[in-house]
């Protein structure tokens, strides 16, 4: 990087020094982290690309233009990542939040305004992370009582920061899965669990397979591990949740979907495909009058 450069000049050189170590979307990686390093975003990003850049800016600029080079996360690098217009703080702790996990938050509003129109239930998020999931529904649905578990403290300590951040209250627990929500009423159970078969993960994006947390990635032998170890807990609650979410890996929706149709719990099953037609969320819904029957 030459001192003379403009910020556009130094957007594009390093654009392409990432596209040659190999980075996906090397264009977009170099715009969140110059937006990230100059402190701009939208309108007054794209005003300063003919200025200077600030030569006190220089250092920070090569050393997140290196570590992206190696295939560490922009997301890990800038701290954090934004979920349903609220930002998320996100270290090598947690999964980053995915855009296709707002679908499945939007898929559990939509069918708990109809099964709980007047209501407050309580909804927990399994495998909370980062909190994208807990935090969102408690954000977007105030009445709500939201709960949400994980079995890594240091997830729960950013999951805690962002609720904060996001003026939310959470009843966060740890522990394996269901287990944390033993004896409570659970009314909302929504996952995005691990489901990458164990063989699959050498073959990730390095990206993902090197820097994201394998305990968030893990599924088992076949992807499917959580999903039958949560539907088994389902034995330590008072009754079945009335709602079930489940976020899952391409070719699986078919299976959770019997899982649950087996389970017996849920007379409507729902598929949610994602915006490229993958299948990629599961629901099981039970009315209250469904509740009254059974």
């Amino acid at each position: 990087m030459t001192p003379e450069q403009s910020c556009r000049e130094a957007f594009v050189e390093a654009s392409s020094f990432l596209e040659k170590c190999g980075v996906y979307e090397p264009q977009n990686n170099a715009r969140l982290l110059l937006e990230h390093v100059l402190g701009v975003y939208g309108a007054a990003y794209y005003m300063m690309q003919p200025e200077p850049f600030p030569s006190e800016h220089r250092s920070r600029w090569e050393d997140a233009v290196t570590r992206k080079a190696a295939g560490e996360p922009a997301q890990y690098i800038i701290g954090s990542q934004e979920f349903y217009g609220l930002p998320f703080e996100v270290t090598p702790a947690v999964l980053i939040p995915r855009p296709e996990t707002e679908l499945l938050v939007e898929a559990v509003l939509r069918e708990a305004d109809r099964v709980f129109p007047d209501g407050a239930p309580f909804a927990v998020d399994i495998g909370t992370g980062s909190g994208a999931i807990a935090v969102t529904m408690a954000s977007l649905r105030p009445r709500w009582q939201v709960g949400a578990g994980d079995l890594s403290a240091a997830a729960l300590q950013v999951a805690a920061r962002n609720a904060a951040a996001n003026g939310v209250q959470i009843d966060f627990r740890e522990g394996d899965l269901l287990a944390p929500f033993a004896g409570a009423r659970v009314d909302i159970l929504v996952s995005n669990p691990p489901y990458i078969p164990a063989a699959d993960i050498a073959g990730l994006q390095q990206e993902v397979r090197d820097h994201e947390p394998r305990m968030a990635l893990d599924g088992g032998p076949d992807g499917l591990a959580p999903y039958r170890i949560m539907l088994e807990q389902l034995a330590l609650l008072p009754a079945p949740p009335q709602i079930i979410g489940f976020e899952l890996g391409q070719g699986q929706a078919r299976d959770i979907a019997d899982l649950l149709e087996t389970a017996g719990h849920w007379p409507k099953i729902i598929i949610v495909p994602d915006l490229a037609g993958i299948e990629r969320h599961v629901l099981g819904v039970r009315t209250s009058e469904q509740v009254t029957k059974m």
